[in-house]
Parts: C-alpha cells; structure tokens; sequence
C-alpha cells in the first residue's frame, strides 16, 4: 500500500528518465544552435548576429515562449515569424525547439531544410530533407524540396525523378507539375514540358506567371533560343486554356527574345487563329522597337547585354 500522492519505485524510475531525456534533448538544441552560429562563421560582428541590436529584435524578443514550457505548435509558430522577419538562425532554433518539445519531425525538417536553402547552404538543405524522407517516405513536399536541392546543385537532370514522386504523392499541387516542367524544358523533353505546363495551368492559371509572384518555379536562366521557345509554349498552354492575356503577354516576351512570333503561330494549330490578331501585330512591333532599342545600346556601348530570366519564383 502505498499514500495518495506517492509515486511507486518504477513509476519514479521512468518519469526521472523521460525527465533526463527532455532535458538532454533541451540541451542537444542549443548546443546545435551555438554549434551552427561557429560553423557558418556568425562572429558577434556579424550581420546576423548585429540584427539582434535592431529595434525588431528587441520588439520581437519581448514576446518569445519560453522554448522549455511552450506547446510545439507555439514554437514552430514563432519560428515561422522569425524566418519571415529574416532572422533565419533564431527560426532554426526555435524549430528545433518544436521538435525537442514534440512536434511534428519531418515537417519541421522541411522547414529547416528550406531556410538552410533561404542561407543558400545546398548540402545542410539537402539532409534535412533526406531525413524528413527517411521519417516519411510519402512526404511530397520533401520530394519536391529535394528536387530544387538537386536541381540548384546538380542540374534539371537529376531533379526530375525527385519532382515526379513529389507528383506521384500529390498531383494536385501546381507548383509540383511547374517544377517538373521546367526540369523537363531544360533537359530538352519538350513533350513532356507541355503535358506537365498543361497540368500546372489547370491547377492554377497563374502559376507561371512572375508578375503575380504565385508560382513556385525557381529562377532559372536559359540561352536566348530556349527563352523563345519557352515563352512561345506558354502562350500557347494559356490559348488552350482561353487565357488571353497571359498568352499575349508570353508572345511579347518570345518576340522581344527575338522569336518571329507570327511566323511560328502560323504553324501551330492553336495559336493561327491569333496571328493577325490587331493585339499581336502590336506586341510583334512593340518588340521590334525594343529589340533595335538593345542593339543600338549594344552597339553605342560595345558591351552584350545582360542575361534575361523568363521564369522567376
């Protein structure tokens, strides 16, 4: 028999351990965090480290959870503030927080995988997100997170086969198919491109389009004749899916690229009906202007100009 409120000798012996093992969890995080402000050379000096003297910071500070009591969706909460307000080491701690105090593992990895990415550290991003998939097989988004790994590392090739499981988890997601079909503009699986630019735009019309800052395709930068042609097929994916619009605004840029847009639309089935349509035969002068307006810059500076990137996150 034992009194109300004792514990028994077992029953102490295993709250002491998950004790013991909390605390040593507390105390790997922020070892890893000092670790991570040494090896990427974060001197008290530094820029990272100086934005702790701003007046965000000391605004920011006040309101922090205490990383030992807080709940894990607090702390992942404030780590998703710190990384928008771009204190990326801070975020990455208190993800790590999150993890320590029970939160969800693989998507807390991504998210730390993807501000490694943010910090432009390739080969940190990349093992996160192999950890988050060695956790969970099936996790999309770590398929499609690797793939930008790959692709920013290793070239469109190597991304192809991560965006595709990405696709085969999720074919509802229009940044996976936009990814995928960049890959494959870029390897020259033009076939491929289309069917996957096609699927994107029926997921989200707006998905290629860099004004509006909605899609989720990298920055990539492609020579002046696949530029052109990357333009001209996205006019024609926005004609097939009557977005009007968009596909003058992707001809604009296939002419000023160079292309001879209403040379091209009178092969294409889809695009013919468009030719001399008043709005392309401005667009076509239009660019001409621009293009003669580049030449003579060229030409007054004896310097080529700089390199153009269609496609942009």
């Amino acid at each position: 028999m034992r009194l109300p409120g004792s514990i028994s000798p077992p029953a102490f012996r295993v709250r002491f351990a998950r004790r013991t093992m909390l605390n040593l969890l507390c105390l790997c995080v922020v070892v890893w965090g000092a670790w991570r402000v040494s090896a990427q050379g974060l001197t008290p000096g530094s820029d990272q480290l100086r934005s702790h003297d701003s007046s965000q910071w000391r605004e920011i500070e006040q309101h922090l959870p205490d990383a030992k009591t807080a709940t894990p969706q607090l702390l992942e909460m404030q780590a998703d503030i710190l990384r928008a307000r771009r204190f990326p080491v801070d975020a990455m701690n208190f993800y790590n927080y999150a993890i320590a105090r029970g939160g969800n593992v693989p998507a807390l990895l991504n998210k730390l995988g993807l501000t490694e990415l943010e910090l432009k550290n390739v080969e940190l991003a990349r093992a996160y997100f192999k950890r988050a998939l060695k956790l969970n097989p099936k996790d999309a988004n770590a398929w499609n997170n690797l793939g930008a790994v790959e692709y920013l590392d290793r070239g469109a090739s190597t991304s192809v086969m991560d965006y595709k499981k990405a696709i085969k988890l999720d074919k509802r997601d229009a940044v996976f198919h936009a990814n995928l079909a960049t890959a494959y503009f870029e390897v020259q699986d033009y076939k491929g491109a289309r069917r996957e630019m096609g699927s994107a735009l029926k997921l989200d019309p707006d998905i290629f389009d860099s004004r509006l800052g909605t899609g989720g395709v990298q920055a990539h930068v492609l020579t002046s004749e696949d530029r052109e042609r990357f333009a001209f097929e996205m006019a024609r994916m926005y004609a097939q899916n009557d977005l009007q619009d968009q596909m003058l605004h992707s001809l604009a840029m296939a002419s000023e690229a160079g292309m001879d847009v209403q040379r091209e639309m009178r092969k294409d089935p889809v695009l013919a009906k468009f030719e001399n349509d008043p709005r392309v035969v401005v667009l076509v002068h239009n660019a001409q202007m621009v293009r003669n307006s580049r030449a003579a810059t060229v030409s007054a500076s004896g310097a080529a100009p700089p390199a153009l990137k269609p496609v942009s996150e």
